[in-house]
C-alpha cells in the first residue's frame, strides 16, 4: 500500500475556488498516478509536454512550465483576484487600481541591482524573461486585512536572478523599490503624496529573499501580470503578509543594515518588518486568527488562518529562537 503525504503547501482541494480557464486541469489530472502528484513526479514528469505552455508579452512568447507540485484544480477566480487589489499608487479603494492603473508604463523595463553586490545589473524585462527559468506555482496568498486568495504564479526563484549580481558577504537585506510615475494619481495628489513616502519600498532578510519559495512573478492565470496586479515584475512571498509582496519592482538594492520599508515609516506600531502571517499576533486593530477566503459566490468562506500562511514546515527554521511577537 502507497501511503500519501500531502505537503504543507499543498492546497486542499476543498478549499480552493473556481476559475474557468482552468477547468482543462482536472482531465489533466485524472490521467496521471496518484503518487506523481504528491510525492512529486521528478524532472521528466513536470517537463512532460502537457505541462510546458507559453506566456505572451509584447507579443513575444515565453515558456513555463506547470509545476504540479503546487498545481490545484481550482482556483480564485481572476475576475476577482484582478479587480481586488491593494495598489495605493493608484486609489485607496479595492477597485481603482483596476480602472486607474491602465496608465502604468510597463515597457520598455528595466530593473536596476545594486548596493552590496560584486557586479550589479541593469537588465532589462525581455532578458529576464529570456534567462530565467519561468515557470507556475499555485500560492496562497494572506493579505494583513485579513482576506485570502488562491492564485497561479507564473515566475522564477528570486534568488536565480539575485545570484547574477554576487551578493557579497555583507549583503544582509534585500531592499525592494516600485516604479514612481508622475501621472500615478496618488503621486499627483498632494496630500497623499505629502502623506505617502513615494516610490513603495519593502524589505526581507537575504536567506528570506534566497528562499526556494520566494518568486518574483511576471505572470497570472497563465497571462502576464495585469497593471494593477503589479506589473510586469513583482515580490510574491507567500508566507508574509500581502504588502510585503511589492509590485512593478525597478529597483534592488543589497544592503549591510535593515532598510525601514513604507508601511513602517507609515504606522510601525502596526506593520512591522517582518510581517509573517500569525494567527496569534493580532493587528492592533483586527485579529488575525481567521480570514475571508475570496471564491466564487457573493459570501466569501471565513477560515482559520495558519502559521506562516501553511508553509511553516519550510520557512520556520528562518525564525528558530526568535520572537515572533515581538519580530512581528
Amino acid at each position: 500500500m502507497r501511503i500519501i503525504y500531502k505537503k504543507s503547501w499543498e492546497i486542499k482541494e476543498n478549499t480552493i475556488t473556481d476559475e474557468g480557464v482552468y477547468q482543462k486541469r482536472r482531465e489533466i489530472l485524472k490521467t496521471m498516478p496518484l503518487g506523481f502528484l504528491s510525492l512529486g513526479m521528478g524532472m521528466q514528469g513536470i517537463f512532460a509536454e502537457e505541462n510546458i505552455t507559453e506566456l505572451v508579452f509584447n507579443d513575444k512568447k515565453y515558456s513555463f512550465i506547470k509545476n504540479i507540485n503546487y498545481l490545484q484544480e481550482e482556483l480564485t477566480p481572476f475576475e476577482k483576484a484582478s479587480t481586488y487589489n491593494n495598489f495605493y499608487e493608484f486609489g485607496m479603494q479595492k477597485d481603482d487600481p483596476y480602472y486607474r492603473a491602465k496608465i502604468l508604463k510597463t515597457s520598455p523595463w528595466d530593473l536596476v541591482i545594486d548596493g552590496e553586490v560584486e557586479k550589479p545589473l541593469k537588465i532589462s524585462l525581455e532578458k529576464i524573461l529570456q534567462s530565467m527559468p519561468l515557470e507556475e506555482r499555485v500560492y496562497r496568498f494572506r493579505c494583513v486585512e485579513a482576506w485570502s486568495m488562491i492564485i497561479p504564479w507564473i515566475g522564477f526563484e528570486f534568488n536565480k536572478l539575485l545570484r547574477l549580481a554576487k551578493p557579497t558577504s555583507q549583503a544582509k537585506y534585500v531592499i525592494f523599490e516600485t516604479l514612481k510615475q508622475d501621472d500615478m494619481p496618488a503621486v499627483k495628489n498632494p496630500f497623499l503624496a505629502a502623506n505617502i513616502p513615494f516610490p513603495y519600498v519593502e524589505g526581507l532578510r537575504i536567506d528570506e529573499a534566497m528562499h526556494p519559495l520566494c518568486i518574483l512573478a511576471v505572470g497570472m492565470y497563465g497571462r502576464k501580470l495585469p497593471n494593477q496586479n503589479g506589473a510586469p515584475l513583482r515580490l510574491v512571498v507567500p508566507w508574509k503578509y500581502g504588502f510585503k509582496n511589492i509590485k512593478s519592482i525597478v529597483r534592488i538594492t543589497l544592503s549591510k543594515t535593515q532598510p525601514l520599508s513604507t508601511w513602517q515609516r507609515l504606522a510601525g506600531d502596526e506593520y512591522g518588518f517582518y510581517a509573517n502571517v500569525n494567527p496569534d499576533v493580532a493587528h492592533p486593530r483586527w485579529s488575525q486568527a481567521s480570514e475571508r477566503f475570496i471564491g466564487e459566490g457573493y459570501r466569501p468562506t471565513r477560515i482559520k488562518t495558519q502559521i506562516f500562511n501553511g508553509y511553516g514546515d519550510e520557512v520556520a527554521r528562518l525564525y528558530a529562537n526568535m520572537d515572533l511577537e515581538k519580530n512581528f
